[in-house]
């Protein structure tokens, strides 16, 4: 039997390498039979791990760089250089990341992109003929401003004053300097397909995650509705478009201040990795995130993998660290949940390789036989 295993990270406690590797020992473990053959193949939805996808797949080097971190503070950051050169792989997760702030401590009306505008500017000037940004597990709601003023877009108010302190007075901006910059072709590898605006966009959808409470949804909305006013009819076409308000409306910075093409991250991670390939070679394939949730559906890896698997006739099987709905296997097929109800989320996360090796070294007897009937 031939087992292709696909996971995206379990945020927080594993990449997607460490759980493809947790996941594989526990099936040799547990088989105790040389009939399966498993290849492992990190994947990736466009936010963190798309670099580290890609460059696994591909080969390249790895280019750190000290930048301005989500909270101003400077954080060590590293995006992938492949092609002999050519092309840059760059996560905003890296540079502009939730994962970068201290529990408790992000401020979204402060928390800025400028670090992530930092990164493209360096693979600009080392002259790259094309950038594929990845953007998720973002702390800010800046609608990509930061981004921008490290870019050299400048800022002013009404009366000609240069403004600084983005994101925190946006709704003073009357006026967007554009540099002579020559930009590289951009695409921005999306993980969620949420407009920037309105019930369903970045500030009432992933807010909560960054900081932002309820009563201050309507703050955060009207500053990116007054980005998006100021530059009229493309604003306004540009934050109707699914992805732009992903990570906190980057979508829309991107798609406004860098001329980019917002995709599904998945597809384009599936794209340059030959994962139909990976595919098309194994017999059963297994995928799995952290956790799993309706907004797994919104175009997250696991249900990119479970789509692409199908379609092939391929079985299928998902291992998550949190189920949120055992519903979801209506949709989704066996999910198999590896967190122990009895710990704390932090206790979960920290054994979550182990826990992760267990549930699958207990599946495995299910899988001696080429012939076994899989899932």
């Amino acid at each position: 039997m031939k087992i292709l295993i696909a996971c995206d990270k379990f945020k927080g406690s594993l990449t997607a390498s460490e759980a493809c590797e947790a996941i594989a020992e526990g099936l040799r473990e547990g088989s105790k039979s040389e009939s399966l053959e498993i290849r492992t193949f990190p994947i990736a939805d466009g936010g963190e791990g798309i670099a580290e996808a890609i460059l696994t797949a591909k080969g390249g080097r790895w280019i750190k760089k000290n930048v301005r971190g989500p909270m101003s503070a400077s954080v060590e950051a590293a995006y992938a250089l492949l092609d002999g050169g050519r092309t840059a792989i760059i996560e905003m997760a890296a540079a502009s990341g939730i994962s970068l702030v201290m529990s408790g401590e992000n401020d979204p009306l402060h928390a800025t992109s400028y670090g992530t505008g930092e990164l493209l500017l360096d693979a600009i000037d080392r002259g790259v003929g094309e950038i594929v940004l990845g953007i998720g597990g973002s702390a800010t709601n800046d609608g990509g401003t930061g981004l921008a003023e490290a870019l050299g877009f400048r800022f002013f108010n009404r009366e000609g004053e240069a403004i600084t302190d983005l994101p925190f007075n946006l709704e003073s901006v009357t006026r967007i300097e554009t540099p002579k910059l020559a930009l590289p072709s951009i695409t921005v590898a999306c993980d969620v397909g949420n407009p920037l605006l309105g019930d369903a966009g970045c500030t009432r959808v992933y807010g909560p995650q960054k900081g932002i409470r309820e009563e201050e949804f309507s703050l955060h909305e009207a500053r990116l509705a007054h980005l998006v006013a100021l530059f009229e009819a493309t604003g306004r076409d540009a934050a109707a478009i699914p992805g732009s308000g992903a990570a906190g409306g980057l979508g829309f910075g991107a798609l406004v201040f860098l001329k980019a093409r917002l995709v599904p991250g998945f597809n384009l991670v599936a794209g340059h990795t030959g994962f139909a390939e990976a595919i098309a070679w194994a017999d059963l394939v297994i995928t799995g995130e952290g956790r799993l949730d309706r907004q797994s559906l919104e175009g997250k890896g696991p249900c990119g993998v479970i789509r692409l698997a199908r379609s092939a006739g391929k079985s299928t099987l998902i291992f998550c660290g949190m189920l949120e709905d055992r519903s979801l296997e209506d949709e989704l097929g066996t999910i198999l949940e590896s967190r122990d109800p009895s710990l704390s989320l932090s206790e979960n996360m920290a054994t979550g390789a182990t826990r992760l090796r267990t549930v699958a070294r207990d599946y495995a007897p299910l899988l001696r036989s080429p012939d076994a009937d899989l899932p």
